[in-house]
């Protein structure tokens, strides 16, 4: 039980890892960092290792890229949210095209209206300068990218053989 504990943490930390250096590669829209690599984590950790562990890694990677400058404050209830719904949604189904679903309404949707009072309380933005839904287009622009690059890779996982060899390795 504790060695595929370690395997799991090890993977979140690895992917953790990923979303970090990956967040160099991000662009600004309108007011947020778009990071598609996060997106991209987020879903990978959907599929190896459950919301729980994708909660987490997003948390981490949202911590670390803020602390190196790399990020905002709205990178929290972005990957956080996306994480959480692609993690459930891929654990109930199984089903790739529903788990990028997942990943793009929490992030985009959910991830982007949550932002709206971050901005407001922590980032010192003034509600009239900002509508509750301006952090909404970014954050879909983001995590769409990112979903396209999780599901051509998952997708070419699927199709060697490596996503049931890596979940057999996960398991034991």
């Amino acid at each position: 039980m504790r060695r595929n504990q370690a395997k799991l943490l090890a993977l979140a930390g690895i992917l953790c890892a990923v979303a970090v250096a990956g967040s160099t590669l991000s662009f600004p829209v309108f007011g947020s960092k778009c990071a598609p690599v996060q997106h991209m984590v987020n879903i990978l950790c959907a599929v190896f290792l459950g919301p729980w562990y994708g909660v987490g890694a997003a948390f981490v990677a949202s911590l670390l890229r803020n602390l190196m400058g790399l990020g905002s404050l709205l990178a929290f209830p972005g990957s956080m949210c996306g994480a959480l719904l692609c993690g459930l949604a891929y654990r109930r189904t199984k089903n790739l095209i529903l788990t990028l679903a997942a990943e793009v309404f929490g992030t985009g949707i959910i991830g982007g209206l949550l932002s709206y009072p971050i901005a407001i309380l922590f980032m010192g933005k003034a509600a009239g300068d900002i509508a509750f839904y301006a952090y909404v287009v970014p954050f879909l622009v983001s995590t769409a990218g990112g979903s396209i690059l999780a599901g051509a890779l998952v997708l070419a996982l699927q199709k060697s053989g490596a996503l049931k060899a890596m979940h057999t390795a996960l398991e034991h």
